[in-house]
């Protein structure tokens, strides 16, 4: 048989000979790295939350525990009241009694964005609010449907609201989908948390108001909305 004048068989017999490259070495273990992080994150989404009243005294390592935010609609009645006083330019103070009715009032009057449209991939359902340890909680069940499956998945996102250029905005610091923390991967957590806030539009009279906002806080059970 004739040698070879070929560069690219005589690379790979000597590859043959003398074994995989570290380059190709590496590249397969950051390879098996990432599809094992990849199948570890979709097992994690498709995990669900364990919803619980309070928090247990010994948590169960890997467990994640959701709090639902109260919706008692006789102590949220009087948010009737302090939309008018906010929208009058006043500052008021809210509970997550308040903040649960008005998202129920606002979607039942067409607030909320999905109503009478068509689903797409990635649909939320209301929202649900909880005050606790100086943040807010920002809660719903997203409907995932994606090559022919349908899932509902618990998405759950807490934080506070921060100035962003003349108004405010809720900035998260921990955001859950399932029981996968993707906060901490910077186009997916911001992508998820937007389809849910999206989920319900404020009214012009509200949005009016929110752009007059001077200070948003925590103070134990309610938020402090102050106006200029």
């Amino acid at each position: 048989m004739r040698p070879t004048n070929n560069p690219f068989m005589n690379s790979k017999i000597d590859r043959a000979a003398d074994g995989p490259s570290w380059t190709e070495v590496t590249f397969g273990a950051l390879l098996g790295i990432l599809i094992g992080a990849l199948l570890a994150a979709v097992w994690l989404v498709q995990k669900p939350v364990q919803t619980v009243r309070e928090l247990p005294k010994e948590p169960v390592a890997g467990v994640i525990y959701y709090i639902e935010g109260s919706a008692n609609s006789s102590m949220g009645a009087a948010w009737m009241r302090k939309r008018q006083l906010f929208v009058a330019g006043s500052s008021i103070s809210v509970s997550e009694h308040e903040l649960n009715t008005a998202a129920r009032n606002l979607s039942s009057n067409g607030g909320n964005k999905t109503d009478g449209k068509e689903a797409g991939m990635v649909t939320p359902g209301p929202l649900n609010f909880r005050i606790a340890d100086g943040e807010l909680q920002i809660a719903s069940k997203v409907d995932v449907a994606l090559l022919g499956l349908q899932s509902a998945l618990q998405v759950v996102a807490r934080g506070e609201f921060v100035r962003r250029g003349d108004h405010f905005a809720f900035e998260p610091n921990q955001v859950y989908v399932g029981s996968c923390r993707v906060d901490r991967l910077p186009v997916i957590g911001g992508m998820i948390l937007r389809k849910v806030t999206q989920a319900m539009v404020l009214p012009e009279d509200l949005n009016a108001a929110w752009s007059k906002v001077d200070a948003v806080t925590i103070d134990g059970a309610e938020m402090q909305l102050v106006m200029r």
